[in-house]
């Protein structure tokens, strides 16, 4: 039962990392490929349905953390206290500056929080995870610097993908200019795991991703950069199946039987409804986003 959360919690994650991926890309991307008011609206436009949804993402993988594996959730909050806590600030102004920028004439300061909270979350969680995998202070600037490029990329392919006009084709210009560093950086980051087939299977896939936008291919490169976080997320997790947290393995994190059969039973029915209200908000959101209307 204890691999079944975990393997819950995996997939979690990497929900988290591949949604909120583009989220953040966007968010830092949207003020340097829009010239002008409408079309600056029109780049957040393309998350504005979505990114508030995409954080339950995080909520479900921390509760499910909290849950079944008590010991894996308190040293890992415990040990990274400082960059969770600057992770939540960075949500919590990247939020109030995409709620108020509507609300407000000068949209200054809402802009530069959407990019600094959109920036702090990507970068610290790579941090985060290489930091917990290796220990050490040079894995952890390679992890983040990976997980922003990626983030950036994926965030531009995603603008492509969702835009048309003038933003679309800068949005292109953007993916094929940062590939130029999240490429040789994911090799460098994903070199570092011990599992070699999905680590290697992720670059290859981010070296893809930067073909078919060549091609302007955005609907399949969108699917390569996905594919890359998650192939990437598989890795890490792998590494980390055994032993969590220096000196903590997973049985010795898990919480006891009941509790974990009835998270199982709870997960079965809410789980689903996650999924479908997911896949339903973005079947009615698919269409390309045009410049607003003045």
């Amino acid at each position: 039962m204890m691999e079944l959360w975990f393997v819950i919690i995996a997939f979690l994650w990497t929900g988290y990392f591949v949604l909120e991926g583009f989220d953040f890309g966007v968010g830092m991307l949207a003020p340097f490929v829009a010239r002008g008011p409408a079309e600056q609206r029109q780049a957040l436009n393309t998350i504005g349905p979505v990114w508030d949804g995409n954080e339950v993402w995080l909520i479900s993988a921390v509760g499910a953390m909290f849950a079944a594996f008590p010991a894996w959730y308190a040293g890992m909050f415990s040990a990274f206290y400082l960059p969770v806590a600057l992770v939540l600030v960075g949500l919590i102004v990247r939020g109030v500056g995409l709620e108020w920028r509507g609300k407000v004439d000068n949209t200054f300061w809402c802009d530069a929080g959407i990019v600094a909270g959109s920036a702090l979350p990507a970068f610290l969680w790579g941090a985060v995870f290489a930091d917990m995998l290796f220990d050490s202070a040079a894995a952890a600037l390679t992890g983040g610097v990976f997980s922003l490029a990626v983030c950036v990329l994926h965030g531009a392919v995603f603008l492509a993908l969702r835009t048309d006009g003038p933003v679309r084709r800068r949005a292109r210009t953007a993916a094929l200019t940062v590939a130029a560093v999240a490429v040789p950086v994911s090799v460098l980051a994903m070199a570092r795991l011990e599992m070699t087939a999905p680590a290697l299977a992720a670059a290859v896939a981010l070296a893809g991703a930067v073909a078919l936008i060549w091609r302007a291919r955005e609907g399949w490169a969108f699917t390569a950069t996905a594919g890359g976080i998650v192939l990437a997320s598989v890795a890490v997790f792998l590494q980390l199946a055994p032993m969590p947290l220096p000196g903590l393995t997973l049985a010795a994190a898990a919480s006891g039987p009941y509790t974990l059969t009835m998270m199982t039973w709870i997960g079965l029915i809410t789980l689903p409804f996650i999924l479908l209200y997911q896949g339903w908000t973005y079947w009615v959101f698919r269409k390309r986003v045009l410049v607003p209307a003045t």
